[in-house]
């Protein structure tokens, strides 16, 4: 998908010389932080939903037994 940005022309001139410098092209720079944006966005709205649920489940009385859990049949 293209996508068209009107950016300043100074921000662009630097951030060329900074995606150069790191060895990838504008676009790449562009893809890569907006990858990371979207992963970060994801991964907050998976912990806030595990933060919603905290202690709200029902083990009907079922306790962790390690010593169970390791035994060897």
């Amino acid at each position: 998908m293209n996508v068209t940005l009107s950016i300043d022309d100074d921000i662009i001139k630097e951030a060329r010389k900074i995606a150069k410098r790191m060895g990838k092209s504008l676009d790449q720079l562009i893809r890569d932080d907006l990858e990371r944006l979207t992963r970060k966005h994801h991964l907050h709205a998976a912990l806030e939903e595990l933060r919603t649920l905290d202690g709200k489940g029902n083990s009907e009385g079922w306790k962790f037994d390690r010593d169970a859990l390791h035994e060897r049949g």
